[in-house]
């Protein structure tokens, strides 16, 4: 019922900057809480930056006073602005949602997930 779609990535030099974006559809009210992940080559998928619906942020030790996580007003677009980017952020960038439906006698709790857009941070 929601689906995820990213866009921005692309392939820039050390210390650039990109700004991805993931648009929502579908069932967007039942969105709490969105954020951005990624898995670079070999290693596992990591949190990097994530947005409840109200306000409160989390972001990986790795980009914290780099990367900046937002959401529009009406709560459908997630973005994350990347700042002085590194070798060791590349790496295929999904965009995350937290998704609840239900009675609150049955609530079920799951998530979403998009694609991903890929980051290649290259000299």
């Amino acid at each position: 019922q929601v689906h995820l779609v990213e866009s921005g990535g692309g392939l820039v030099q050390p210390g650039g900057s990109l700004r991805l974006s993931c648009g929502a559809s579908g069932r967007t009210r039942s969105i709490t809480a969105m954020g951005w992940y990624r898995q670079a080559p070999g290693k596992e998928r990591e949190l990097v930056a994530d947005l409840t619906n109200g306000g409160r942020t989390k972001y990986a030790d790795s980009v914290k006073g780099r990367f900046t996580i937002s959401r529009d007003n009406a709560r459908n677009s997630v973005y994350l602005q990347m700042n002085g980017l590194r070798f060791e952020d590349t790496a295929v960038y999904p965009c995350h949602a937290d998704i609840e439906y239900g009675p609150v006698e049955n609530v079920v709790k799951t998530e979403v997930w998009g694609q991903g857009t890929l980051v290649t941070v290259s000299s």
